[in-house]
């Protein structure tokens, strides 16, 4: 299957991966790894029968943040953006590559699919998903710190979560509740790994 979006953007108003800035911080839109979660309750239910949850709808019907993303670029608030299709860890080191930084993100600060989800998997796994599952299609964008008191918490009903920084360097690292910080490795979908 091949897919081709075509559109235009105003001249000088594109918000490129390659804006990112040290000292910039990093937010996040909605909430992260529900799509990853709800795909795992989908092939459990295959020989179970029982009929699909609430919880598959992010999977099912993926609502990409385009009102926010058109938002943004309008009021001319994040330096870089991309949307969150591959997982966290992977589309982080995509933009950092780009922008040629690295980062920190705060663990404790991810937004983790939480709502019905806390029943089934556990807070390890809600994590695991947030940083490396894909099909959320929710915002990554970095904003000038000067600048980050401009972003709401909300958006049209969805949470913005600011959960790091923009570094010197190319370290992408994650910092733990105990304060110690490692490498974040890319562990999201890459359709070109073996």
């Amino acid at each position: 299957m091949s897919v081709t979006v075509v559109g235009e953007v105003k001249q000088g108003r594109g918000v490129l991966r390659s804006g990112a800035r040290p000292g910039d911080r990093i937010f996040v839109s909605g909430e992260l790894g529900a799509a990853e979660l709800g795909l795992k309750l989908i092939r459990n239910n295959r020989r179970g029968g029982k009929q699909l949850s609430p919880m598959t709808q992010k999977h099912l019907y993926p609502e990409p943040r385009l009102a926010l993303g058109r938002w943004l670029g309008e009021k001319r608030i994040a330096t870089t953006m991309m949307d969150l299709s591959d997982g966290l860890s992977i589309d982080l080191a995509r933009l950092c590559r780009a922008s040629g930084v690295g980062a920190r993100v705060q663990s404790t600060e991810i937004p983790v699919a939480s709502k019905d989800f806390s029943e089934k998997f556990s807070a390890a796994e809600r994590l695991r998903a947030g940083l490396h599952g894909g099909d959320d299609y929710e915002l990554l964008f970095c904003v000038a710190k000067a600048d980050s008191a401009k972003v709401p918490r909300k958006f049209s009903g969805i949470k913005l979560t600011e959960i790091g920084e923009i570094t010197r360097g190319h370290k992408i690292e994650i910092s733990e509740p105990s304060g110690k910080s490692r490498e974040l490795a890319a562990g999201g979908w890459d359709p070109f790994r073996e």
